[in-house]
């Protein structure tokens, strides 16, 4: 079979089960597919990827049953969502699943021990102050493979979240996103710039716990150079803030995943609407603003 002839296969294929409402299909482009995962064995193949991301790519700290089982697991992946990207060129392989995020809705974190972002901040004033009618969803352990870290494997992931909003109602997505080290004064001049520029309003305000806090107001706003900021922010904050998110208070450096880690606060209602225009356009109307 030709290349050619395959990618039409499989276009094919994704756009046959889309139009059919495949519940768990959010969308393609391409060979490239993004939905949930079904079985034990995607989930397996994104825990995968994110032991090669995150233990072998970047600088995580595997314990002995990680680097034995050469997977990034822990108890959340038994009851969260897991959003993949799939290239369907690859087969069924588990080396098909080339991007994923991991998805903790409000109503599931409640029925099992809480959000894995309580680890590192103080969010349960923020969710007392949105009280019963605002819902949450935490995004978390989000990893691409390097070949495909590009804008098409992104706005695949991006329009299976926002899919999965509208699916289930939700209102405000928020998690870590992180920078590569474990030092902050390496990175004084960007967390400045996101205290500076993007903290949230009193009423979104997330503080981390008082024995991991680290302060990112390093630099006086007007020491702050903010083209050579942006520069040292990766690109998936970039996403975010460009997006139109907020920045918790303060940072927390995760040594065993080797990072310095900012809270994203996202209401669905703040998303710009240039995003909003593009996502519409593009994958039919998102959630609404409210």
């Amino acid at each position: 079979m030709t290349s050619a002839k395959a990618d039409s296969d499989v276009n094919s294929l994704t756009a046959a089960k889309a139009l059919a409402g495949d519940p768990d299909s959010f969308g393609q482009s391409g060979s490239l597919e993004v939905r949930l995962s079904r079985n034990a064995q995607e989930i397996d193949a994104a825990q995968k990827l994110r032991y090669h991301v995150f233990y072998e790519e970047m600088s995580a700290k595997p314990d002995a049953e990680t680097l034995a089982r050469k997977r990034d697991f822990d108890r959340f992946d038994d009851f969260c969502d897991h959003l993949l990207v799939i290239d369907h060129k690859l087969g069924d392989s588990l080396d098909a699943v080339v991007g994923c995020y991991r998805l903790l809705r409000q109503d599931v974190a409640e029925k099992n021990g809480g959000f894995y972002t309580a680890s590192e901040y103080d969010i349960a004033p923020l969710l007392e102050r949105a009280g019963p009618n605002m819902h949450f969803l935490e995004l978390g352990r989000s990893c691409v493979l390097p070949p495909y870290r590009n804008k098409p494997t992104v706005e695949l992931l991006w329009q299976g979240i926002i899919r999965y909003l509208s699916l289930h109602n939700l209102d405000v997505m928020f998690g870590c996103a992180s920078f590569n080290t474990i030092n902050p004064d390496e990175i004084a001049l960007p967390l400045a710039y996101l205290h500076h520029e993007f903290s949230a309003p009193p009423e979104w305000h997330v503080r981390a716990l008082p024995d991991r806090y680290v302060e990112m107001n390093r630099m006086a706003k007007e020491e702050v150079n903010a083209r050579e900021a942006i520069r040292a922010v990766p690109p998936m904050i970039k996403g975010y803030l460009r997006a139109g998110c907020y920045i918790g208070d303060g940072a927390v450096v995760d040594e065993q995943f080797g990072t310095t880690d900012v809270l994203i606060i996202f209401p669905v209602s703040k998303i710009s609407e240039r995003y909003l225009t593009k996502w519409a356009a593009k994958f039919g109307a998102p959630p609404e603003k409210n």
